[in-house]
């Protein structure tokens, strides 16, 4: 048997697998090393939109201003809302959460224009910028409160409601009565309404200011106020409410009773009210612009974190809206 040249090839085969010397290529392993992880992207701004309510639509259109901000800005938007207009002490806890959340700054729509101050000042103290949006806060608080100069961004309500009172006022040839549905009587802005359209029905002398009650800028209650006002002066034909829920409330009523001639403004442009005037229930609106509002409060507070200096009063167009504008 030749077993022993078999042997001789396998151990010459073996030979120079171990001297590496295959017919295949050779490899050769280098480590290499991690790359090193990309920085951390600085943290977003955050920035507390304090509103009245989301029941009303006006705040509804607001929060999509601010909306558009965040996304545009880069920044993290955190939006409380009180139950209602008129719950003060809730948006006082609001802004009270915010400081303790140590966000970087306020954007607030505050429903009274003096409550809401000993809270601000706390944040502004705790180093937080704030921005005020369509309610003013009273300036004689503010300085008897010892608070910095804090920013504002709104409307000229007085000029807004002159007009929508002389749209009413200049419907008047003969003798007339009038009345006004008020706001919550403690926010500058349902004040400023009130007599910008008492200026414009004054202007008027064929024009009897009969009667002006607050409804506290509910649908509900305006409907309640209106029924109360018109059982005292059924013959009032013209009637100016500070904003459009107020005004729905109001037609609500004029019409279930069959008061269909009255002439009815009312004050933020809803959908709801442009609606009304378009079926010939309402006569007129004014449009306030609240989602540029809500916009131009969270890129005001932008900038004050960033350093920069701020106008102490910024103001907003007003425009009144009647059928004629929505054909």
């Amino acid at each position: 048997m030749k077993l022993f040249p078999l042997f001789s090839c396998a151990m010459l085969g073996l030979g120079l697998l171990a001297c590496g010397q295959s017919s295949g290529p050779s490899v050769t392993t280098v480590a290499v090393p991690a790359s090193a992880p990309a920085p951390a992207a600085p943290p977003s701004r955050q920035i507390g939109l304090v509103m009245k309510t989301l029941t009303n639509p006006f705040f509804i259109e607001m929060e999509k201003g601010a909306r558009r901000a965040e996304k545009e800005l880069g920044i993290t938007l955190i939006v409380k809302t009180a139950a209602q207009e008129t719950s003060i002490e809730q948006q006082i806890q609001l802004v009270n959460d915010l400081i303790a959340a140590k966000v970087d700054a306020i954007v607030i729509a505050p429903g009274d224009s003096q409550s809401l101050i000993p809270a601000l000042k706390k944040a502004a103290e705790a180093g937080i910028k704030v921005v005020n949006i369509d309610n003013r806060l009273d300036p004689d608080a503010l300085k008897q409160a010892a608070v910095g100069e804090i920013p504002f961004i709104g409307v000229d309500n007085d000029a807004g409601a002159y007009k929508a009172g002389k749209f009413l006022a200049d419907t008047a040839s003969k003798p007339t009565q009038a009345a006004i549905l008020e706001g919550m009587r403690s926010a500058d802005n349902a004040r400023q309404r009130m007599e910008g359209a008492k200026r414009a029905m004054a202007e008027n002398k064929q024009i009897k200011l009969v009667a002006s009650e607050t409804a506290n800028w509910k649908i509900d209650e305006a409907y309640a106020v209106t029924k109360t006002l018109f059982t005292k002066h059924p013959d009032v034909l013209l009637l100016f409410a500070a904003n459009d829920m107020m005004a729905i409330g109001a037609v609500k009523y004029l019409q279930e009773s069959g008061k269909t001639k009255v002439s009815v403004v009312g004050y933020d442009a809803l959908a709801e009210a442009t609606a009304e005037i378009k079926a010939g229930r309402m006569a007129a609106t004014v449009d306030q612009q609240a989602a540029e509002q809500g916009y131009q409060g969270v890129a005001m507070a932008l900038q004050l974190i960033k350093g920069a200096n701020a106008p102490a009063l910024t103001l907003i167009d007003t425009r009144l809206v009647t059928a004629a504008d929505l054909k």
